[in-house]
Parts: structure tokens; C-alpha cells; sequence
């Protein structure tokens, strides 16, 4: 196996890792309320814990990637994420969960740029569009594999095994990895933006701890109050710090491409009804409609099929005719979906109260994935491509993070069927808004000049996971 293959099969096999493990959570959920208890505000937290982490830090772990090597950052990832991963199947409360759970994403903020950067630094640019081809052909197949592969684990056995399944892909890929030696640290590194870095994981961290906590505690608890304003004062912080430092970790100048501003603001809509969808979905299924996790994963799987098969048809339509009518009405298709299933019943009918809208949901996911990653980095220089996508990328996973953590003020405290109704309502409502945002905001390009190819890799998430996706932060 020369060198190249041997990145490949790092990169495929350390994406995957975070892949499935994003991709298989939402099916063990209610098995894992079931044993250590907590309800809906356990699940929850088993999710946004790892999304905070995961998306306050990923820029700072795509400047770590590219100042102390790529090869060094994933291999700190694995060992990370391998730990972590242990300390969740052996936890014994909701707790320590919750605790393994953030430090897991963490370790996942290291991966997932780190994988896709080492590619794009060892392939030449004649290769490496096939090379990142299979990447996301592997990739995309642990959305595919996961739900299923999840509810089969947590049916037979038990939901620790979700966890414990990481420890030996991970000690495989780090056998693989010691052929390729160590690279250096890059001599003329940028300053890290470790302010910045803390002020983000401050900000998301009270904001998210308040909006989930509101529900058990009432917002007129000191509990949720200063948790709330210490989050919004750091987030202001947090911004007028990246306005002047000297090499900030979200560069702001990259929102005054028109297209990037309104493409990232639709994008939090569209991606926190993107994560919030599928949640509870999958919980209601589960709790209320009393599906075992293995039919639960099968029947949430529609609409990753579809983005597969029609995301790249999609996206070639939108080099065409330009991203912003599949940016506002692939929302619409979607929201429209959600509708449909509010028809849900106590005694629940799948094919004919579910199924209908969850194969419109996946048509409009369709429609809307590959636009609006072509607008959004198509709008940005193509030597800032690299940190486009990775911002892209944070606005997507803080957007399920914020979608998450409001639940309770949406459905209550369980996911019965009125619960669910008013979530998917309220999903329908986050894409209308995408949507319209899409239609006013967005601006096709002048044909043959500067969307992104539907064939170029780019940062397109692969949205049914609640909590991550692929990222190009080279």
C-alpha cells in the first residue's frame, strides 16, 4: 500500500468513525433514558453535548490542523475519541454521559477537518477531486449504515455497544497511520485564537444550558438567568473579539459576500429543522409509536437515500440554473413534508401517516443540500474555500445545537403525540423561514462564473444526523 492509499484510507476510515457515531445516537436514545433515567431532557443533552463541543471548536481544530499537522491533530482525535468513546459505555448516570458525551465532541472537532485537509495537502490537485470523491462516497455511507446498524446493536444488545463499536476501527486506522511517520509543525503558523476558541464554547455553552434547563427550572430561576446572560454577553464578546483580533477564528470579512451572509443565515434555519426533524422523529417513533430502534433507524432512512441519489442531480440543476430557486423551494418541499405527518394518530399508521411526508422531506432535502452549499462557497475567494466551509460548517452544527436545546419550550417535557405535532409544525416553520431568507438574500451567479461545480467536494453536510457531517476544512 503506496503512501496515498494509505492517507485515503486514514481519511475515509477517521471520518467515518464520527460519521457513524453522529449517525447512530438518535436510535439509542430512548434505551438510554430507559436505563439511567432523565427523559427527554437526558436525550437532550446526550446530543447537544456533543454538538456544542463539536461546533464551537471545530475552526480552532481546523488552525490546529494546519499549524501543528494533520497527522498529529488526528492522531490526538483517535486516542481522544477512543477514550471518550470508552467512557461512555461505561457510564454509570446521565452525568458522566453527558460529561464523556462533550469531551467526545471535542475529539471530534480534531477529526473531521483534519481528515479531509489531509487529502487536499497529499494529493495533487489532478487527484484530488476523485480522491475526495470516494471520501464522500465512504463517508456518506455511515448515514446510510448508521440508524440501522445503530437500532440493530441497541435490539440485540445493549445501547454501550453504539460506543464501544469505535475502539477497533480506531485501533485499526492507528496501526495504518504509523507507516506514515509524523509530520512537523508548519514554521510559520498563525496565532491560535484560543480567546476567541473560549469565548465561543462560554457563549453556546450558557446559552444552550439555559434553553435546555428552562424546561425542568422555569426561566425565572437564577439557574437559568445567569447561565443565559453570561452565555449572551460572551457571544457579543465573542464577535467584537473577532472584529480586531489578529487572526481571528471566524473571519468576519467573509460575510460581506452577500451570498455567504444570507447563504449561512438560511443555512441555521434549514439546518436546525434538519437536526431537530429527525430527533424527534426517531424519539416518537420509539416512545409513542413503540417501534423497536431497529425499525425506528429503518424508517427514518428514507430521506438519506434520496439525498444520495438525487443530491448530485440536484446540484448539477442548480450549476445551471442558479442555486436560488432550489434554496427556496427545497425548504418549502421539505416543511411541507413535516405537515404531513401531523396527522399522526396515537395509534400509529407509518405508511400511511408517516411515510408520504417523509419521502417529500427527503425530495426537498434533495433540492437543498448541494444548492446551498454551492452559493455559500461559490460567493467566497477560492483560496478562503477552506475556511468558508469549515464557518459553514460550525453554522450548521450550532444550528441543531440551538434547535435541540429548545425543544422543551416546544413540545413540553415528552414527545407525545401533541409534542410531536407542535415540533413538526415548528420544524415546518425554521424552513419557511430558510426559504424565504434564500429568496430574498440569495443572488444566482452570471452563468460560467463562480458557483461551485456540483461536482467540486465541498462542505455539503449530510443532514439526517443530529450531530455531525462532513466538513472541508482544509
Amino acid at each position: 500500500m503506496d503512501r496515498r492509499t494509505r492517507v485515503l484510507v486514514v481519511a475515509i476510515v477517521v471520518s467515518f468513525i464520527a460519521f457513524l457515531d453522529g449517525a447512530v445516537i438518535n436510535v439509542a436514545l430512548p434505551a438510554i433514558a430507559a436505563e439511567l433515567g432523565g427523559g427527554l431532557m437526558l436525550q437532550q443533552w446526550a446530543v447537544d453535548a456533543y454538538l456544542l463541543t463539536l461546533g464551537s471548536l471545530i475552526l480552532l481544530a481546523g488552525s490546529l490542523s494546519d499549524s501543528f499537522g494533520r497527522l498529529r491533530i488526528i492522531r490526538i482525535g483517535l486516542y481522544g475519541f477512543a477514550a471518550t468513546s470508552v467512557l461512555c459505555a461505561l457510564a454509570p448516570n446521565g452525568v458522566v454521559l453527558v460529561i464523556a458525551r462533550a469531551l467526545q465532541g471535542a475529539a471530534g472537532a480534531l477529526l473531521v477537518p483534519s481528515s479531509l485537509a489531509l487529502i487536499i495537502s497529499t494529493f495533487p490537485h489532478a487527484e484530488q477531486g476523485r480522491a475526495i470523491g470516494r471520501w464522500t462516497a465512504w463517508t456518506t455511507a455511515a448515514f446510510l449504515v448508521g440508524p440501522l446498524f445503530g437500532g440493530v446493536l441497541v435490539d440485540l444488545v445493549s445501547w454501550r455497544l453504539v460506543f464501544w463499536i469505535n475502539v477497533l476501527p480506531i485501533a485499526a486506522v492507528l496501526l495504518v497511520m504509523r507507516a506514515l511517520g509524523r509530520d512537523e509543525a508548519h514554521p510559520g503558523r498563525e496565532r491560535i485564537d484560543w480567546l476567541g476558541a473560549g469565548l465561543g464554547v462560554v457563549g453556546l455553552g450558557g446559552t444552550v444550558f439555559a434553553l435546555i434547563e428552562s424546561s425542568r427550572l422555569g426561566w425565572g430561576s437564577i439557574g437559568v438567568l445567569l447561565p443565559l446572560v453570561v452565555g449572551i454577553l460572551a457571544l457579543v464578546a465573542f464577535v467584537l473579539w473577532e472584529r480586531r483580533a489578529p487572526q481571528p477564528m471566524l473571519p468576519l470579512s467573509l460575510f460581506a459576500a452577500r451570498n455567504f451572509a444570507a447563504g449561512n443565515l438560511a443555512t441555521f434555519f434549514i439546518y436546525a429543522s434538519f437536526a431537530l426533524g429527525p430527533f424527534v422523529m426517531t424519539i416518537f417513533l420509539q416512545e409513542t409509536g413503540g417501534f423497536p430502534a431497529t425499525f425506528a433507524g429503518l424508517a427514518t432512512l428514507p430521506p438519506t437515500v434520496m439525498l444520495v441519489l438525487l443530491g448530485s442531480w440536484f446540484g448539477a440543476l442548480s450549476t445551471r440554473f442558479g442555486p436560488r430557486i432550489f434554496m427556496t423551494t427545497g425548504p418549502i418541499v421539505v416543511a411541507v413534508g413535516y405537515l404531513l405527518t401531523v396527522s399522526v394518530q396515537r395509534d400509529l399508521n407509518y405508511w400511511a401517516q408517516f411515510l408520504p411526508g417523509i419521502l417529500v422531506v427527503g425530495l426537498g432535502m434533495a433540492m437543498t443540500v448541494a444548492p446551498l452549499t454551492s452559493a455559500i462557497l461559490g460567493a467566497v475567494d477560492p483560496a478562503r474555500a477552506g475556511i468558508g466551509s469549515a464557518v459553514n460548517n460550525a453554522v450548521a452544527r450550532i444550528a441543531g445545537l440551538v434547535a435541540i436545546a429548545s425543544i422543551g419550550v416546544i413540545v413540553g417535557s415528552q414527545l407525545d403525540v401533541d409534542g410531536y405535532r407542535r415540533a413538526a409544525v415548528a420544524v415546518a416553520a425554521f424552513l419557511v423561514v430558510g426559504g424565504v431568507i434564500s429568496w430574498i438574500g440569495i443572488r444566482n451567479p452570471p452563468l460560467g462564473a463562480g458557483a461551485a461545480s456540483a461536482g467540486t467536494p465541498t462542505a455539503a453536510p449530510v443532514p439526517p444526523s443530529s450531530d455531525s457531517s462532513p466538513s472541508a476544512n482544509e
